[in-house]
């Protein structure tokens, strides 16, 4: 369903938009385009999408993460609030230049384990740290290049996935019922036992394990 004209996906007068080949002018955005209400969900992809293609152009080492990815390994297409990439801690800045370059807006949030941006009027959380651990270069190396729409990219195994959500559980933050329809649908992709060894035995995490078991997902 289209959303409301007051949240209405705007196109950034300012953002430089990625074209496959070097040097190729970016393609012009008609000025009607930029007032039509666009579907969430699409929205979240064109942002992923582009994001993606900015940081590949910029040759940085990332992987899609969060919702996109889930829906990149044939997961749900009901995609979450925000577009998610993992990158290491110690790419974090070079990374925001490459995004402040291409005209997007980059701030630092109060959490000191992500960098935001905005494109196409969605968020873009870019994650160098997933449930405490800091993302490191195997888990990125780890990553499969799919496709996004039409944009290749890598993005974050589903292993890596699970293990990052499940892994986040805490007494604060419990929400299986969000990360069971992932599980659902990626569980033949997950190495299962990979995941528990990695969640140790955190005691949400063994309790989800448990939910999984009952339901006869895994």
């Amino acid at each position: 369903m289209a959303e409301n004209r007051e949240d209405a996906v705007r196109v950034a007068p300012e953002l430089r938009l990625a074209s496959e080949g070097p040097g190729e002018a970016p393609p012009p955005v008609p000025a009607d385009e930029a007032d039509l209400p666009r579907d969430r969900n699409q929205a979240i992809l064109e942002a992923a999408k582009q994001v993606g293609a900015v940081l590949k152009r910029g040759g940085h080492l990332f992987a899609l993460a969060g919702s996109v990815a889930v829906h990149a390994h044939g997961g749900s297409g009901n995609l979450q609030h925000d577009v998610d990439f993992c990158v290491r801690p110690e790419d974090a800045g070079p990374v925001a230049a490459t995004l402040r370059d291409a005209g997007l807006t980059v701030y630092s949030p109060p959490e000191d384990w992500l960098i935001k941006a905005t494109c196409f009027g969605q968020d873009v959380d870019v994650i160098f740290e997933l449930a405490h651990r800091p993302v490191s270069e195997e888990m990125l190396r780890r990553a499969e290049e799919l496709p996004v729409e039409s944009v290749r990219m890598p993005v974050l195994a589903p292993t890596d996935l699970l293990t990052g959500l499940i892994a986040a559980f805490s007494e604060h933050h419990c929400d299986f019922g969000a990360v069971l329809p992932i599980a659902r649908a990626l569980r033949e992709k997950v190495d299962w036992e990979q995941v528990r060894r990695d969640c140790g035995d955190a005691p949400m995490a063994a309790a989800f394990f448990f939910l999984l078991e009952r339901l006869n997902v895994i």
